[in-house]
């Protein structure tokens, strides 16, 4: 795999802050796979000094904080407890479904292989849905968590009967072009691949103050793969 550039992720840099643009199928921290690299290592090539003030699924794209020094790193640590970072996730998800700012409520618990599952003993764990587009049998969800279980948007939408497109782990199917396109030829001796290689989550947007008190907010445009999912779908429903 070809790494990126650091520097090309950069989407906001202050003295305090550099926020990117993760691109898919990179760790944020050290994961288990032996032989890869992962964004933080990435980034302290640019800045030793640079820390995760959050972590995304390897599989999700978009908005992650670092910071420049312990002083940052510890103001934005104190507003994800305070549930004061305001963050919003696109998803493209499996059935047709009007959500308006939709509330999960639902415990979520973790198991020790990293899988999770609503259960009444688990963590309390909230999302707001909001449908922002509807396709033939797909929509665009904008998703809110207020708390940051592990896999929560993944399993709160598995809830709602709205499983993101290939998120496997959690009811959601693999999207293939021939399922939307009538006419569709694929080259003899050749397997059909499905329209996205992960499940289709991207973190848009994130919030948060800075030291001085100022709020930002930053948007991280869709990476390469989810723009032409979306733009399929929008072509052929």
């Amino acid at each position: 795999m070809k790494y990126p550039v650091f520097k090309d992720l950069i989407i906001h840099e202050d003295e305090d802050f550099v926020v990117v643009n993760k691109p898919p199928f990179l760790a944020t921290l050290e994961d288990r796979t032996p032989n890869t690299t992962n964004l933080l290592k990435i980034a302290r090539q640019y800045n030793p000094d640079l820390q995760a003030c959050h972590r995304l699924d390897k599989d999700t794209s978009g908005c992650l904080v670092l910071a420049k020094n312990p002083e940052a790193y510890r103001h934005l640590s104190m507003q994800f407890e305070a549930r004061e970072v305001y963050k919003v996730y696109h998803a493209v998800v499996w059935g047709q479904h009007k959500f308006e700012d939709q509330l999960v409520s639902r415990n979520i618990l973790t198991s020790a292989k990293g899988v999770a599952k609503l259960a009444p003993q688990g963590k309390p764990a909230d999302t707001y849905f909001t449908t922002l587009e509807n396709f033939s049998r797909h929509t665009l969800v904008e998703c809110v968590p207020v708390t940051g279980r592990l896999h929560q948007i993944r399993v709160h939408l598995a809830y709602l009967k709205a499983p993101i497109v290939q998120d496997e782990l959690y009811g959601g199917e693999p999207l293939y072009l021939s399922s939307l396109k009538r006419k569709f030829n694929l080259k003899q001796q050749t397997e059909e691949q499905p329209l996205i290689k992960r499940f289709a989550l991207h973190s848009f947007n994130i919030g948060f103050t800075l030291l001085n008190g100022e709020k930002i907010k930053i948007e991280a445009p869709y990476p390469k793969d989810f723009a032409v999912l979306v733009k399929q779908l929008q072509a052929y429903s």
